[in-house]
């Protein structure tokens, strides 16, 4: 679980930002967000890093993100106030899939393709080597919707688009697997979580939902036990 929003803690330059619609006498609230590039999935920090607190959207206190991109990482990240989200989504014995597109460099050969869907080995930290449950990958053409962002490559050095969707997460797990078959990864971006998609938020935005539609599109159930 991510760090807690505190209104006194909220000093960050704020980004611009929209959503649908404000549901303040909810008991807990829900929210997706594009996460832009560089910026760390936390309201808080000791390091002096862009966070949370720099979207310009008055989350309500307690509010804090459901799992992580890392900084580099941009798309898709839930946030909410309800504590039980996490190990309702993360530790559920139902897995849950989550997609991404991820522009890796160079042109990959389709038997690399099928070696990210069969399963390659990774290093976990602190427990050695990982072999990666079979996954569903697929070759893209140049994505649509998808904007430039800060660092955005040189069109003329080779690179390829991939759709990715796992039922897992371990650390950098995505970044991993494509080092694993000599394709760094150049650009992540998380795209959906089961049902509920980024569609056409822009980075930086915020969306609101109801508490029945989130849990809903995530496909978690017993949420209200």
């Amino acid at each position: 679980m991510g760090s807690t929003f505190s209104p006194k803690s909220h000093h960050q330059t704020a980004l611009h930002t929209t959503f649908a619609t404000t549901m303040t006498h909810a008991r807990y609230r829900y929210f997706a967000l594009n996460k832009p590039y560089n910026m760390v999935s936390q309201f808080v920090s000791v390091e002096a890093v862009p966070l949370l607190g720099a979207i310009d959207f008055d989350f309500p206190e307690g509010t804090h993100a459901i799992g992580r991109l890392d900084a580099l990482s941009e798309g898709l990240l839930l946030l909410t106030t309800n504590k039980r989200v996490t190990q309702l989504l993360y530790d559920s014995p139902i897995p849950h899939k989550r997609t991404y597109l991820v522009r890796v460099l160079k042109k990959i050969a389709p038997e690399k393709v099928q070696q990210l869907r069969d399963g390659v080995k990774i290093s976990v930290r602190g427990k050695g080597t990982y072999t990666t449950q079979p996954c569903d990958v697929q070759l893209l053409d140049t994505p649509p919707n998808v904007l430039p962002y800060q660092l955005e490559q040189n069109p003329n050095i080779a690179h390829s688009w991939l759709q990715m969707t796992l039922c897992e997460g371990k650390r950098h797990q995505i970044r991993n697997m494509t080092n694993a078959v000599h394709h760094p990864c150049r650009r992540l971006i998380r795209t959906s979580i089961e049902n509920l998609e980024l569609g056409d938020l822009a980075p930086g935005c915020v969306r609101e939902l109801e508490e029945a539609d989130f849990f809903k599109l995530l496909k978690i159930e017993g949420w209200g036990d």
